[in-house]
């Protein structure tokens, strides 16, 4: 029997997960409210809540999945892409509780880890398979072919779709995070209302840069015009920047499906919370032939649940790592 503990703390929430020969029995989170008063998460700020929120957070995961520190068999933790300073604190954490109990210490690379997501409760999830991932930090096209494998087909250049969704809620003026409150009012908009230019990139490649600026000069030419244009039509601003978000990314994502082959399709990252692009996921899969595959809300969004699954299949293929191990920002790629 195999039970890791796994620990996220790239970003803003702090998480501890459990996880029993590829069964998770919990997923506990803490979430920052600090960084509303700022309108975006402040780093410094962030890895000071994350030291003292990751004691009560680990303690609660094991007392949820019932499980002792001398049951475990390794721990796991996120090493990066993510904020350095909220990065080190799992990276200290986690290497002081290996080593105190002698165990084994794994290292998981947050967007595998966001891949490892479509694996809890779908074992058997059939390969190759291709993931449009898509937060606030990453925008891309990966292809899978085992658990432990995979290549990215395409990224973005620039900006990322859940930032793009970000700066649109800024520049209405809505409380962060602003990104959900898109998808909220647009639920009643027209997306077909207003037209935003779809970015021009070759490959399977994303920009999302031009888009913010065309929303924001679009939004201050309307202003002008009318003081009232955004109260007067907020609905249809929300439903016509997203429709051109949405079917940007599925635009890609159907071409990187044409040109591999592959039917067997998946959904990750925090925008993945989506309504819209979930709505039109499943309308272009049935068009297409699609077999579509998107985790839980709940593992959608950062958390330790998608670490602890992808170190269950690190574990499993002896892959550890050494107390020497450093957090990195950015991500090192492809593969694991």
């Amino acid at each position: 029997m195999c039970t890791i503990l796994a620990i996220e703390s790239s970003c803003d929430d702090t998480s501890a997960s459990v996880i029993q020969d590829g069964n998770i029995l919990s997923n506990v989170i803490s979430s920052q409210v600090i960084h509303q008063k700022y309108g975006g998460v402040v780093p410094e700020l962030a890895s000071r809540a994350h030291q003292g929120n990751i004691v009560p957070v680990v303690e609660s995961a094991l007392i949820e999945a019932n499980i002792r520190k001398t049951d475990l068999n390794a721990i796991a933790f996120t090493q990066g892409p993510g904020l350095l300073g909220s990065l080190l604190v799992g990276n200290s954490f986690a290497k002081a509780f290996a080593l105190g109990l002698n165990i084994p210490l794994i290292t998981v690379d947050h967007l595998h880890a966001h891949l490892a997501a479509h694996f809890i409760g779908s074992p058997d999830l059939k390969m190759p398979f291709l993931c449009l991932l898509v937060s606030g930090g990453h925008t891309m096209i990966v292809k899978m072919t085992s658990p432990l494998e995979y290549t990215i087909l395409g990224r973005t250049t620039d900006d990322a779709a859940g930032e793009a969704f970000d700066k649109a809620a800024k520049i209405l003026d809505f409380p962060y995070p602003g990104g959900p409150l898109v998808d909220k009012y647009a639920l009643d908009g027209n997306p077909l209302r207003f037209v935003f230019p779809e970015p021009q990139i070759p490959n399977l490649d994303f920009s999302f840069s031009g888009l913010k600026t065309s929303f924001l000069y679009f939004i201050q030419q309307k202003t002008r015009e009318n003081p009232a244009f955004v109260a007067e039509n907020l609905a249809d601003i929300c439903a016509s920047y997203q429709h051109r978000i949405v079917t940007y990314l599925l635009k890609r994502l159907a071409k990187a499906s044409k040109e591999t082959g592959i039917k067997n399709i998946g959904l990750a990252g925090g925008v993945a919370a989506n309504s819209y692009l979930r709505k039109m996921l499943l309308q272009t899969a049935e068009e297409k032939g699609w077999q579509v595959h998107i985790p839980a809300f709940e593992y959608c969004t950062d958390n330790a649940a998608m670490v602890a699954m992808a170190a269950h299949f690190k574990y499993k293929a002896g892959l550890f790592s050494g107390q020497e191990v450093s957090p990195y920002t950015r991500s090192v790629g492809g593969g694991i």
